[in-house]
């Protein structure tokens, strides 16, 4: 499915009601729809397991966390096994990194800078997946067309 240009115009409006304290948090936000918009499409993948989806953890996981994931920040390259160095979001990956990035972090395969030029990308998403994986990444990612 190719993702839509995220500087498209946008012509509809949709309106919801909140709770009180929820509206004041988004209008101290320095863009409330752009917000709004990132958290429904965070929906649609997977919950945090630590947030639960609720965007916030409690302090006491925070700090139990934080080491393990400053630690635990690498991962095997997809084909030669290299360790790759991955961040929690693509918001400070060079421009160069970034679709690499984005598809791990959307749930695709990782490869190093590297790797990722060698592998071909799928022709309906654009993510780079071996041939060996191609199977695998219709059933996973293609299903619901």
């Amino acid at each position: 499915m190719a993702r839509k240009d995220p500087k498209a115009q946008k012509s509809q409006i949709v309106a919801f009601k909140v709770e009180e304290e929820l509206a004041a948090f988004l209008d101290n936000l320095p863009n409330k729809s752009e917000f709004i918009r990132k958290a429904i499409l965070a929906q649609f993948g997977m919950t945090c397991p630590l947030c639960t989806g609720s965007g916030v953890v409690p302090r006491g996981v925070h700090d139990h966390y934080k080491p393990v994931i400053a630690e635990r920040n690498a991962r095997p390259c997809e084909k030669c096994k290299a360790a790759v160095p991955f961040p929690t979001s693509v918001e400070a990956v060079p421009p160069a990194d970034k679709k690499r990035l984005e598809q791990f972090l959307h749930g695709g395969p990782l490869y190093c800078p590297k790797c990722y030029p060698t592998i071909p990308p799928c022709d309906d998403c654009g993510w780079h997946v071996a041939m060996e994986r191609v199977a695998e990444h219709f059933k996973k990612v293609h299903t619901h067309s």
